[in-house]
C-alpha cells in the first residue's frame, strides 16, 4: 500500500488532502515518525525520524497520533480483496503481501490483468492506492513494487529480469542494508550489474553465507515460495520515555511491565520462548542488546522479567541514563511443547 497509515487518515479527512502529514508521537513526548505522506517526504521527512526534527524541517507539518485498530480493520478489508484472486497470500506486514497467482489466473489470463483489477478495486472500494510489482519470483516482484510509487504497476517478464536489475543500486536487493552497502562500495560495487560481475567465491569470502544470496539475487534468482502461514520468529515490546530513566529500580519496574506484555503476546499466539533479550538505548542514542537462552521454553512473565533484569545489569544502565527499554522473545516454540518440557522435568 502507498503510505498506508497517512493515506487512511487523508482519505477520511478531506481537509488533509495535499498537506504534509505524518503519523507519529508528539515531539514533546520524544515521538518518532511512524509514516510520512508523500507531501511531507519532499521536505526530507522519513519514517523513524524524531517528530521534533520533522517539525523543524516542515513547520506546517500535520502530526496525527497512530490509530492501529483503524489500520488493522482497513488492512483486513484489503486482504479480503487479495484472497478473492488467490488463496496463496503471504502477509509481510499490515500493508504488504506476496500473492502467488501462477495457478489462479482463471479468466484473467495473466498476472498483469489481476494486478490491474486489484488496483482498480482497491481504489474504487477503499479509495486508496497500491503499488504492485509483477515478476517471476518474490525477489523481482518486491523490487518492482517499489520501483514506481505511488500508484505504480511495474511488470517484469522473465526475459527482462536482468535488464531491469542491472542498473539498480545494490541497496535495492533484500538484505543489503547500510553496512553491507558500505562494504560493497569499498569494493567499488554500487550497482547490481557491478555485483553480478563478482565471482561467487569472492563474495562468500567477504560476506560468508550471505555472499551466496548476493550472488543469486544479482542474477534475479530466488526460489523462495510464497507461504500462506509464516512462522513467527520473535516477539518484543519496547518503550521510549519522555524523561530519561536514571535508577535501576525505575528500569526494573518498566521491564516488569514490558515482560508482562511480551508474556501476554506469547500466550495469545500459543507460543513460548527459549531466548529472552533486553534492549537498552542510552541518552546519547547508543543502543545495546543482551540475550540469554533458557533450558526450557517459558511464557511466565516473572521469568521473562527476571531474566531481562539480569541482562540489564550486563549493560551500563544505572551508570548512564536510559532513553528506551525493550524486552524481546525469540527461538519461539508452541506452548504445547513448553508444557511437555515442563512435564518431563517434573517426572
Amino acid at each position: 500500500m502507498d503510505c498506508f497509515y497517512a493515506a487512511v487518515h487523508m482519505r477520511d479527512d478531506p481537509q488533509l488532502k495535499g498537506k504534509p502529514v505524518v503519523i507519529g508521537g508528539r515531539p514533546e513526548g520524544r515521538g518518532v515518525v511512524a509514516a510520512a505522506s508523500y507531501e511531507s517526504r519532499t521536505y526530507g521527512i522519513r519514517s523513524a525520524m524524531p517528530t521534533s526534527r520533522a517539525l523543524r524541517l516542515c513547520p506546517g507539518l500535520v502530526v496525527i497520533a497512530p490509530d492501529f485498530s483503524r489500520y488493522r480493520e482497513e488492512s483486513g478489508k484489503i486482504f479480503e480483496i487479495f484472497r478473492e484472486y488467490t488463496p496463496i497470500v503471504q502477509v509481510v506486514s499490515i500493508d504488504e503481501a506476496y500473492l502467488d497467482v501462477g495457478s489462479h489466473l482463471g479468466a484473467w489470463g495473466s498476472a498483469t490483468a489481476i494486478a490491474l483489477e486489484i488496483k482498480r478495486r482497491i481504489l474504487k472500494e477503499r479509495d486508496l492506492t497500491v503499488s504492485i510489482g509483477v515478476g517471476p519470483n518474490r525477489l523481482v516482484a518486491k523490487i518492482a513494487s517499489d520501483f514506481d510509487k505511488p500508484d505504480g504497476l511495474t511488470v517484469i517478464s522473465p526475459k527482462r529480469v536482468q535488464r531491469f536489475l542491472d542498473p539498480l543500486a545494490v541497496r535495492s536487493l533484500p538484505g543489503v542494508g547500510p553496512a553491507t552497502a558500505d562494504r560493497l562500495e569499498k569494493l567499488s560495487i554500487k550497482t547490481i550489474r557491478q555485483l553480478r560481475r563478482v565471482e561467487r567465491a569472492e563474495l562468500v569470502a567477504v560476506f560468508g553465507r550471505h555472499g551466496v544470496n548476493l550472488y543469486r539475487y544479482s542474477r534475479g534468482e530466488d526460489d523462495r515460495e510464497v507461504r500462506v502461514h509464516r512462522q513467527r520468529k520473535s516477539l518484543s515490546s519496547e518503550n521510549t520515555y519522555p524523561k530519561d530513566l536514571e535508577s535501576l529500580e525505575q528500569m526494573d519496574r518498566e521491564l516488569d511491565t514490558l515482560a508482562a506484555g511480551v508474556a501476554r503476546g506469547l500466550k495469545k499466539r500459543g507460543l513460548a520462548t527459549r531466548t529472552i533479550s533486553a534492549k537498552v538505548r542510552f541518552s546519547d542514542f547508543t543502543t545495546v542488546t543482551r540475550a540469554q537462552t533458557l533450558e526450557n521454553p517459558t511464557t511466565d512473565p516473572a521469568v521473562i522479567s527476571r531474566v531481562a533484569m539480569q541482562l540489564l545489569r550486563r549493560t551500563k544502565a544505572g551508570e548512564l541514563k536510559v532513553r528506551l527499554l525493550g524486552v524481546g522473545a525469540s527461538k519461539l516454540t508452541s506452548e504445547a511443547a513448553e508444557q511437555l518440557a515442563l512435564f518431563r522435568a517434573e517426572t
